[in-house]
């Protein structure tokens, strides 16, 4: 993975924000009218503070033989003493003019009501019992209020001083994003960029497995790097290139590795960024991302998850065009506002592109579409090998056997394969990873972990019956894939497993494949049935996938002579694999019924057939099941051996 930073070296160095074009020109600091209304607002500050908190009087230091006096006089009401300092209040103003100034000027009187003296050191020690004879109260707080300077500073102008550093803050904030219009940082878009001259860029070698749409941005590396070459013909590169794929086939590591490839900046930005609450920020960081690529140019923007506010407009609108419609608008402006030979090119990932607005995906705009479908079982292999580069394999590992048993894994679930392997290993203290820690890994990751549960005898007997119902057919029923490994060990909600794994990578399903997968898949509960005599829950879970199927080969694939060559289900999402959406038609209730007797009927003719097979098997069944007891896991040769059956015969194709 590389760095995110800059890569424009032209005002020598990354490119970051305090090192743009404009960065040298002398920034903007208040006006002389600024300080003027500053200065206005600590006036008015102090002002009101004094107007509704007046300062208290300051007491005034009086000769100790006055303050005798008023005590002796039962004037003096309380006072404070702290070392020779007294202070207090009187009870009633005393009169008291000052001792004359050198000039020979005599002040004028002052009426004191708070005092302060020092006692003397010579003077007698019956001042306390004098003060308690006349009823003078003597405080442990201070009577008056010493008034700090600072601190009455900070209350004369700490309001205003706090505007005042809001102000500049805000002014300073604004000017570094261009203005008021990007306050605070709304507006900007805030792309991560991925700095391509760093060694750990990443390149077309760290992509493996996706060949084909590898291929399909070759050409647009080789404009970026060689622009000259397609404009001298009148050619220009595609302005936008969508990446299409199911989560995790890699596609943003694909646009990494273009703009690895490439050389040049790499802006990546989530769609989700975009939106926030307050209306217009989408839009100012489209804006805003743009612009950064324009003057970065020859660049590349990436916007990841595109469908997040690609969607067709009209949906949202309460009261006007939403926020997320305001962002698209910006998009389909900026893109339709640079020709091809400013050398930006955007690329954009979705697994939705059945919602994209149709505007984003006409001409001139997502020029070019690239399906990234999940890898094949050569593509796995590639894939583990570049993940597995520093995980120290053992020898007797064996890539093929992974890469088997793992049909439609992308490149993210291999990754995670290997880390959870590699985990497995470490926490086992080996020096080596296995193929027994990625088997263990891929039950972990496909079932979940290993559950500590008592199972009774009974429970332990009826599920190893219940897997090798499935194991047995999987032997039998022509077409079926090969099982491989067999275990009652409890995983996740899955109390026992059946793994089967396709010889080959298949695109196109035949009508007897699908009906040898319900067979298969009714094997559990048909085991069951032909033991026990009884029924359980247990079952759950294949009933819903025998359905599933049945229920595809009805409604989307035309396998019913009932109902003929009509589609009768919604579409779905091939990248995720969901429904969506309504139906193309609505049908009459007799169809429905028809539909139903059809799914009802394909699952019975399997179920009668997974029946057959077993009750003539029956010896082979009750071998398995013994054996699972014993073992509680068994793998493919240990399953041959103890069935004394050949894996099941591929599926004969008549040509007519």
């Amino acid at each position: 993975m590389g760095i995110f930073k800059s890569t424009k070296e032209e005002n020598g160095g990354p490119y970051s924000r305090e090192n743009d074009p404009n960065r040298n020109e002398p920034r903007k600091i208040p006006s002389s009218k600024t300080w003027l209304i500053f200065i206005g607002i600590l006036i008015l500050n102090y002002l009101v503070v004094n107007f509704f908190f007046p300062d208290k009087e300051e007491a005034i230091t009086i000769p100790y033989t006055l303050f005798k006096e008023e005590v002796t006089k039962g004037n003096v009401r309380s006072i404070y003493s702290k070392g020779e300092l007294i202070s207090g209040k009187f009870t009633t103003e005393v009169s008291y003019t000052a001792a004359a100034s050198p000039d020979g000027k005599v002040p004028e009187p002052e009426k004191i009501l708070e005092f302060k003296t020092v006692v003397p050191a010579f003077a007698d020690q019956g001042l306390e019992a004098l003060l308690a004879g006349h009823q003078v109260e003597i405080l442990a707080d201070p009577v008056l209020d010493e008034s700090n300077s600072i601190w009455s500073l900070l209350a004369s102008f700490g309001p205003a001083l706090l505007i005042i550093a809001f102000y500049i803050w805000l002014f300073r904030k604004a000017q570094a994003r261009g203005g008021f219009g990007g306050l605070m940082g709304m507006g900007e878009s805030n792309a991560k960029i991925f700095d391509v001259r760093t060694e750990e860029r990443v390149t077309f070698d760290d992509v493996a497995g996706i060949d084909e749409a590898e291929n399909e941005l070759v050409e647009i590396v080789d404009f970026l790097k060689n622009p000259e070459k397609y404009t001298r013909l009148g050619g220009t590169a595609p302005k936008g290139v969508l990446l299409v794929g199911a989560p995790g086939t890699g596609k943003t590591l694909l646009a990494r590795a273009v703009a690895g490839e490439s050389g040049v900046p790499f802006f990546s930005m989530s769609a989700s960024e975009f939106v926030e609450m307050i209306v217009g920020v989408g839009a100012a960081r489209v804006r805003d991302l743009f612009k950064l690529a324009r003057e970065n140019a020859p660049s590349i923007i990436f916007i990841d998850e595109l469908d997040s506010i690609g969607r067709s407009r009209g949906q949202y609108i309460v009261g006007g065009a939403s926020e997320q419609e305001q962002t698209l608008n910006q998009i389909l402006t900026e893109m339709d506002g640079f020709s091809s030979k400013e050398g930006v090119i955007v690329l954009a990932a979705t697994n939705q592109p059945d919602i994209l607005d149709k505007a984003l995906l006409r001409a001139g705009r997502f020029d070019r579409r690239i399906v990234i479908n999940p890898p094949d079982k050569t593509g796995r292999i590639a894939i583990l090998k570049v993940h597995t580069r520093k995980v120290p394999l053992d020898k007797k590992f064996s890539f093929e056997e992974i890469a088997a048993i793992t049909p439609g894994f992308t490149g993210a679930d291999l990754k995670n394969l290997v880390n959870e392997a590699a985990l497995q290993a470490a926490h086992e203290n080996a020096e080596k990873v296995t193929t027994e820690h990625f088997m263990n890994a891929l039950e972990k990751i496909v079932l979940g972990p290993e559950r500590p549960i008592l199972l009774s005898k009974e429970d332990r007997e009826r599920i190893a019956y219940h897997e090798s119902g499935h194991a047995i057919l999987g032997l039998l029923v022509p077409g079926a894939e090969p099982v491989n490994r067999v275990t009652i060990v409890p995983r996740g909600q899955a109390l026992g497993v059946t793994y089967q794994r396709p010889d080959r990578d298949k695109y196109n399903y035949e009508e007897e494949y699908l009906r040898a997968r319900i067979i298969g898949i009714l094997g559990g509960r048909s085991a069951e049935e032909v033991v026990y005599g009884t029924k359980t829950t247990g079952a759950e879970n294949d009933i819903e996938q025998a359905t599933e199927i049945a229920w595809g080969m009805v409604t989307r694939w035309g396998m019913s002579d009932e109902l003929g060559l009509v589609q009768l289900g919604p579409t779905q999402n091939e990248y995720l694999g969901v429904s969506y959406g309504d139906l193309p038609y609505t049908y009459i209730e007799e169809t429905a019924k028809k539909i139903d007797a059809e799914i009802v009927r394909i699952i019975n003719e399997c179920h009668d057939e997974a029946i057959r097979l077993l009750k003539l098997h029956r010896k082979k069944l009750d071998a398995l099941a013994n054996a699972l007891l014993d073992k509680e896991t068994l793998e493919e040769k240990e399953i041959l051996e103890v069935t004394g059956l050949p894996p099941a015969p591929d599926l004969e194709i008549k040509k007519h």
